[in-house]
This record gives structure tokens, C-alpha cells and sequence, in this order.
């Protein structure tokens, strides 16, 4: 069975970058190593991992991506810290 990952980073200038892959590993060593000079961590590095979830579905890892990639910086910190009452709150507004 092959599984999804999205994932939070949290970068150098407190941004955050939302991405999905299936190594997680590989990935964040990409990120941490600048092999692509367009992508958006480039020059934002270092960068943490802050939050993953792990799917069996690449259809839902997908949607949740898009999702969480539209949320605010604040509602990912609320996601990031698994503050759930805040974060049903943050989705109502």
C-alpha cells in the first residue's frame, strides 16, 4: 500500500509551506538542501517540519492539501498545535 503525506513547514521568515508527497523523508531533505532555486522554501530555509498526516488515499491527501493550503497563518498554528476547539471556531468565521 502506498501512502500520502501532507505536511507543514515552518520556515526561516515564519511563513509556513503546505505540500504533499510520498516520501517524507526525501522531501524535507529537497527542502533542506535548496534543489530547486524556484521553489518557495528556497530562499526561506531552514525549514521545520511542524505538522504531517499520513494518508492511504492520494485523492483525499490532495483535497486535504488545497484545503489547509487556503487556511491562514493562523489557522495552520491552531492545526499545528492541535487546538481542535479553536480550530472548528476559526473554520466558522
Amino acid at each position: 500500500m502506498r501512502l500520502f503525506y501532507v505536511y507543514i513547514l515552518k520556515c526561516a521568515d515564519d511563513s509556513y509551506y503546505t505540500g504533499i508527497t510520498n516520501n517524507i523523508d526525501q522531501r524535507l531533505i529537497q527542502h533542506s538542501a535548496g534543489t530547486n532555486s524556484t521553489a518557495y522554501t528556497y530562499n526561506r530555509r531552514p525549514v521545520q517540519l511542524v505538522w504531517a498526516e499520513m494518508f492511504n488515499d492520494p485523492t483525499i491527501a490532495i483535497a486535504m492539501e488545497k484545503q489547509i493550503k487556503g487556511w491562514s497563518g493562523r489557522k495552520k498554528e491552531v492545526l499545528i498545535n492541535e487546538d481542535w476547539e479553536k480550530l472548528m471556531q476559526f473554520s466558522k468565521n
